[in-house]
């Protein structure tokens, strides 16, 4: 018998499923069922509005078609935000998530059902998906990327059972201001995140289905004669550095990770294996006039064998080209050809001239001197290098940073502080101007705007930040600090447990009390007061603010801090400060948050004063 009402045409379809529906169903399933009923109203109105026609369903899944790619990735977002929305307003046991894959191919209707290989590539591209991930095909990227209001990035390959071994899949960035919330970027979480686990939110953004190789750059010897040409080596270094860490394929220990490493291959494995790095990159640097000579090499951490190496003897002006040689030399070694790719969105070239350039090295090895001559000498170093080349974007920023580092440390006179805040602004908004796409300057946008209590900017700029560079330790405890006082507690936690894993003293500092610091915040916006707790009590130098948040989470967590030992032996040293001005400085966005903290402390005054 010949089928006559069997359709063939293109088609965009979109494949979505409930995440762990069995298993919520085997808790509680009236809770489950009315949750997802909730779902679904949200999710198939939507997908009318956009003018799609659904066709298979179970009631934890949807198939649907639209007849046009940017109809559907909208559709998609705007269930996938009204989703998180719904889960903010619903208690634990009834948050669910839900996965999307979208693709773009050939399909056969026939009635009331829809076949074809669109389908399929839909589902596998949805079974790949993390929790709230929406994962689309290049086909899909590439007819939508410039006509929709959010970034779409590459997410690796994936295998796609009877489809491709090595499919190309992208991850649709989303969240407030058209940016990306973020992900854990493990795949199970710490253990002292678990408390949190229930009330996740959407993993959004790029995520690789495997564990990210994990480099660590050791500091390069310096053969040159000249001993003080060592910056140039740390500069080398720095950037390498740099450029791996704008790579969401890596993961990278920061620059004051591997400041303490011993020289040796022993004590190279030794290092890694207390870091858990897979592989490391060392080398050498010989300058002498116009010429530079760079040797380089990768190394399996557990084995010590060399997987790749080069020499390089080059002009110094080609010391950019070969920065980038190496890092797709080590990411192909690494990741295949197929992630070269992402290599075009790091490379960020901060003048043609190499005089400015060796000033801003220059400038940079004394900022991270931390003193206050040195603070002195970097900004004017920056400025030599403005001098010689305006459009140096680095240069700025880093002059910025360096003013803010004299503000913070109180290297400048109380006189001059206006006048400096204004000057640092000056230089971010012309580094900006520059270069819209360099990862420092949204960085420190962020912390002035957070300063000044304008969140909405704070946030935005943060999260371009890292968009732009997710492995940076300043990045992820600068976007960390912003996110949990704005409401999105569980991204903010992750991206500060990342900052602390990757980097656990940062520079400058002699411990690791700023990373715990920050978590004692992030954990109290959370209201997880074990955690809370169990972070105030590792900071060793502990500040009016950490006593606060420490004593308010032993009392909130049912102990009576009378009998804490802790607490009789600091509170009159700190119960008597003035405790608006230290509680303002937390920058808490709600009021309520200011208001109970404000009336802890006059409890503690009235009980305990």
């Amino acid at each position: 018998m010949r089928l006559t009402n069997i359709k063939r045409r293109l088609a965009t379809i979109l494949a979505t499923d409930c995440v762990d529906f069995s298993k919520h169903m085997e808790l509680d399933e009236v809770s489950t069922l009315s949750g997802l009923n909730a779902c679904r109203v949200i999710i198939d109105s939507t997908i009318e509005d956009f003018g799609g026609r659904i066709f298979h369903t179970a009631g934890d899944s949807v198939i649907a078609e639209f007849d046009s790619p940017v109809k559907c990735v909208n559709a998609s977002v705007r269930f996938q935000k009204a989703l998180m929305e719904r889960n903010k307003e619903t208690s634990v046991e009834l948050k669910l998530l839900w996965r999307v894959g979208i693709h773009v191919d050939d399909i056969i209707i026939e009635g009331d059902n829809v076949y074809g290989s669109g389908v399929n590539v839909a589902a596998r591209l949805e079974s790949h998906c993390q929790p709230g991930q929406i994962l689309v095909s290049r086909v899909v990227r590439d007819q939508v990327a410039k006509r929709v209001s959010f970034s779409i990035d590459a997410s690796g390959t994936r295998n796609l059972k009877n489809i491709a071994s090595d499919f190309e899949v992208f991850s649709v960035m989303f969240g407030n201001l058209n940016t990306p919330k973020f992900q854990p970027q493990r795949e199970k979480p710490r253990e002292h995140n678990e408390a949190l686990s229930g009330n996740e939110t959407a993993v959004i953004g790029t995520l690789i289905a495997n564990k990210k190789p994990k480099l660590a750059i050791l500091p390069f010897k310096n053969l040159s004669k000249n001993e003080e040409s060592h910056f140039l080596s740390d500069g080398v270094v720095e950037d390498l550095i740099t450029e791996f860490s704008m790579m969401r394929e890596f993961e990278i220990l920061s620059r004051a990770t591997i400041s303490d490493f011993k020289v040796g291959v022993d004590d190279a494995i030794k290092f890694s294996a207390g870091h858990s790095v897979d592989f490391l990159i060392n080398g050498s640097i010989r300058s002498s006039g116009s010429r530079i000579r760079l040797s380089v090499e990768l190394m399996d951490a557990q084995s010590g064998n060399v997987v790749w190496s080069n020499k390089y003897d080059r002009v110094l002006d080609d010391v950019f080209e070969i920065q980038d040689e190496i890092v797709r030399k080590i990411t192909i070694a690494l990741l295949g050809e197929i992630q070269i790719t992402s290599l075009q969105r790091s490379k960020r070239k901060p003048t043609e001239n190499f005089s400015s350039y060796e000033l801003l090295l220059r400038g940079k090895e004394q900022h991270h001197k931390y003193t206050r001559d040195a603070n002195q000498l970097a900004i004017e170093f920056f400025d030599k290098a403005i001098e010689i080349d305006e459009g140096n974007a680095q240069a700025h920023a880093w002059k910025a940073c360096t003013l803010g580092q004299g503000l913070i440390r109180k290297y400048i006179d109380d006189s001059l502080i206006e006048q400096n805040q204004q000057l640092a602004m000056h230089h971010l908004t012309k580094a900006h101007d520059l270069n819209e796409n360099d990862f420092e300057c949204h960085r420190m946008l962020s912390a002035v705007y957070l300063s000044n209590h304008d969140y909405g900017k704070a946030e935005e700029h943060g999260r371009i930040a890292y968009r732009l560079n997710p492995n940076d330790p300043r990045v992820l405890s600068g976007t960390g600090e912003v996110l949990v006082r704005v409401g999105d507690e569980v991204a903010g936690i992750t991206l500060l447990e990342q900052a602390l894993a990757l980097d656990p003293i940062p520079m400058g500092q002699t411990t690791s009390d700023n990373r715990y610091k920050d978590l004692v915040l992030g954990y109290y916006c959370a209201e997880n007061w074990d955690q809370c707790a169990s972070y105030g009590i590792r900071v060793k130098d502990v500040d009016p603010r950490t006593w606060l948040l420490l004593n308010f989470s032993l009392l909130k967590g049912g102990l009576d801090l009378s009998e804490e030992s802790s607490f009789r032996n600091t509170k009159l040293e700190f119960i008597g400060l003035d405790w608006e001005e230290t509680i303002d400085r937390f920058h808490l966005p709600a009021p309520q948050k200011n208001n109970e903290l404000n009336e802890f402390v006059a409890h503690l005054r009235e009980k305990y004063g």
